[in-house]
């Protein structure tokens, strides 16, 4: 298939996810379709010392919290891992931290005009050029495990990962350092008190991936949103 009429194709697919590597119905913001998600954002705020900051993750509600003491710094809603692929439960660190990671294992192969996806379950074909997946602002917390940019479901949809939205993975990258403790558990105390009530982006299942012409460039990793604070 040449790569215009794979790009066109592409567009429009709803199956196409970003994704490293199915609960209940979620609350979600005003509006509805790509425009609606693409604007999606929550408050954040700096630390006032860094050391101090540590991560907490409801599976059960599929929320983050980053908090320095009892303050939060950010409340993001967040997709986990499925049954199959579940994302690891436990105390761990963040150790690794790469704005413009791209994935070894899966990805994009481009090769006379045609570009088909690669796997760990299904080679590249010979000659190719391998793209990985985009992972921006990865933060690995366990090994092949991390914090990173991808579209956000109502229900767990990563292979183990912890996808963020677009507008606060950057925000989650500046406050977070390598160090950073993390609490991975099904629920957090959180959860009945300042966790209550957080609206998730509108329901992405429907919408498309980025095109495929933007995840094989560079530019996946600069269109982000600039970071603001309180």
């Amino acid at each position: 298939m040449k790569l215009t009429l794979f790009l066109s194709t592409a567009l429009g697919a709803a199956t196409l996810f970003l994704s490293s590597c199915a609960s209940h119905s979620p609350r979600s913001t005003g509006g509805s379709g790509l425009a609606a998600y693409r604007a999606y954002d929550r408050p954040a705020s700096l630390p006032t010392n860094p050391s101090n900051v540590r991560v907490k993750v409801s599976l059960s509600k599929q929320l983050t919290y980053v908090m320095e003491g009892d303050k939060a710094l950010l409340i993001m809603p967040v997709s986990v891992g499925t049954s199959s692929t579940p994302t690891p439960r436990g105390n761990f660190r963040i150790y690794f931290k790469d704005a413009d990671r791209r994935a070894q294992t899966h990805g994009f192969a481009v090769k006379n005009g045609s570009i088909s996806s690669y796997s760990k379950k299904k080679a590249a074909p010979a000659g190719s050029k391998k793209i990985g997946t985009p992972m921006p602002y990865w933060s690995e917390f366990k090994s092949g495990y991390g914090f990173h940019t991808g579209w956000l479901k109502p229900y767990p949809c990563s292979h183990g990962c912890i996808r963020m939205h677009e507008n606060l993975s950057p925000k989650f990258f500046k406050i977070i350092k390598s160090g950073t403790p993390v609490n991975i558990s099904y629920s957090q105390p959180e959860d009945n008190t300042i966790g209550r009530n957080i609206a998730r982006p509108v329901n992405a299942d429907p919408l498309p991936d980025y095109p495929i012409s933007l995840r094989t460039s560079q530019s996946i990793f600069t269109h982000h949103k600039k970071p603001s604070f309180r």
